[in-house]
């Protein structure tokens, strides 16, 4: 600082001296041709007038004027010197009192730069160093620029950990709304699973009655082939043959209330397989809103939705077929009465009757194989049922395996806001303006 202080200041003198110079130079110039003049005149006179006494004496009085003005034109170099020296003097003073105040001045803005910057450095972000024309502007700048950072990048800081926090607590809140879905899907998948439990039992029974149904309808077989024989052998016996009538009306009439119940019965598997059919449907709405985790859940809701289907179509043509073997029923009853009365009314009409048992036959034959058809396919759809319910059991399972990870996820979801918190709290120590 002091060398490249000294160097200004002689550069400053040196240019206030060639300024002042020439001026100088000039007066000294013009002095010395005026006395080379005036000697001049004084020793050379004209070649056709020599040197006289009077000459002489003009000679010697411009002398004296030539030492006057001589001495008069030193005196004011003289004066123009010290006149210069004086001003050097002073613009040197000028120039070294100004170097100083704009040290000074470059000192006030460094210190007030390090003021600026002992604030910052204490994390108010408010700040903002003076910019001025001075040396520490460029500085100044490059500090505020590297405010406007910080700012920036902790505002980015509090509004992403806000962010994170807030998405945190909203999906630890739908986490533990699909916990309590999952819980609620367990409960419902294990009445589900009771529901299946049920049919299974019902459809066992239903394949019992069938099977007591079919033995009935051989029995009405063999009475009919029975009734047939004693037809074709005592025609003559009229009333031995109306009492078979009529004991066989009351067969028929005993198999059309056991075909009543078996319709009953498949109103009850109707209704079973409907309600089976709507809780499929409620399973694979919940596997929906499940989303991803509840694909699997929704393949198997789809399957038991196909399966009651089937139960529902087969449930059908097992009423159809009730129908008609009540239908049958019906008609051979009707016949009985009629080949009763026409009993009473002659022998010949016992051809008839021995027609219509064995019409009997072959109608008793068929309802036979049907009832036996109905109760292989009641044992296949009872087979389905369980393996409906060990399909539920594993779907449970699933259902709280489910569970177990959102409750993981949902501790996950806990630490990741810790860590977004203590985040926020590593840059709360740092003042910001206003709108960061």
């Amino acid at each position: 600082m002091k060398f490249g202080k000294k160097s200004n200041v002689d550069k400053s003198v040196k240019d206030e001296n060639q300024k002042f110079k020439l001026p100088a130079v000039i007066i000294s110039v013009l002095t010395a041709i005026v006395i080379i003049a005036l000697l001049a005149g004084l020793f050379v006179g004209s070649p056709e007038e020599p040197l006289s006494i009077a000459g002489f004496v003009l000679t010697y009085a411009n002398i004296r004027w030539i030492f006057v003005f001589s001495v008069l034109l030193a005196f004011i170099s003289a004066v123009l010197w010290f006149s210069h020296f004086q001003i050097q003097s002073s613009k040197v003073r000028d120039i070294m009192v100004r170097q100083e105040m704009r040290e000074r001045q470059n000192q006030d803005a460094i210190l007030r730069l390090m003021d600026e910057l002992t604030e910052f450095s204490n994390g108010d972000l408010t700040v903002e160093a003076q910019v001025t024309e001075e040396f520490t502007g460029a500085i100044a700048d490059s500090v505020n620029y590297a405010i406007e950072s910080m700012r920036e990048l902790v505002g980015t800081i509090n509004r992403t950990s806000a962010r994170v926090s807030d998405a945190s607590a909203s999906t630890r809140e739908i986490a533990e709304q699909m916990q309590q879905a999952s819980i609620e899907e367990a409960e419902k998948i294990h009445s589900i699973t009771q529901i299946v439990a049920n049919m299974v039992k019902s459809l066992d029974h239903v394949a019992s009655s069938s099977t007591d149904s079919a033995e009935i309808a051989h029995n009405s077989v063999n009475i009919a082939q029975d009734g047939a024989k004693r037809v074709n052998d005592t025609i003559g016996g009229m009333n031995v043959i109306r009492e078979n009538i009529q004991e066989t009306s009351k067969r028929i009439k005993r198999l059309g209330e056991s075909s009543q119940e078996i319709g009953n019965i498949v109103e009850i598997i109707k209704g079973i397989a409907d309600q089976t059919n709507i809780l499929a449907l409620n399973a694979a709405i919940q596997a929906t809103s499940a989303g991803e985790a509840g694909r699997g859940f929704a393949v198997v809701a789809d399957e038991v939705q196909r399966l009651a289907e089937r139960s529902s179509n087969a449930t059908k043509r097992i009423e159809s077929l009730v129908k008609t073997i009540q239908t049958d029923t019906n008609e051979a009853v009707a016949s009985m009465e009629r080949s009763t009365r026409e009993v009473v009314l002659g022998a010949n009409l016992a051809e008839e009757a021995g027609t219509s048992l064995n019409r009997i036959q072959e109608v008793s034959t068929s309802l036979a194989a049907m009832i036996e058809r109905v109760s292989d396919s009641t044992r296949k759809v009872s087979s389905m049922a369980e393996g409906i319910s060990t399909d539920m059991m594993q779907i449970n399972h699933m259902a709280t395996k489910t569970s177990e990870n959102v409750i993981k996820t949902s501790d996950s979801i806990a630490n990741l806001s810790r860590l977004s918190a203590e985040l926020e709290e590593s840059v709360s120590g740092f003042k910001l303006p206003q709108g960061y």
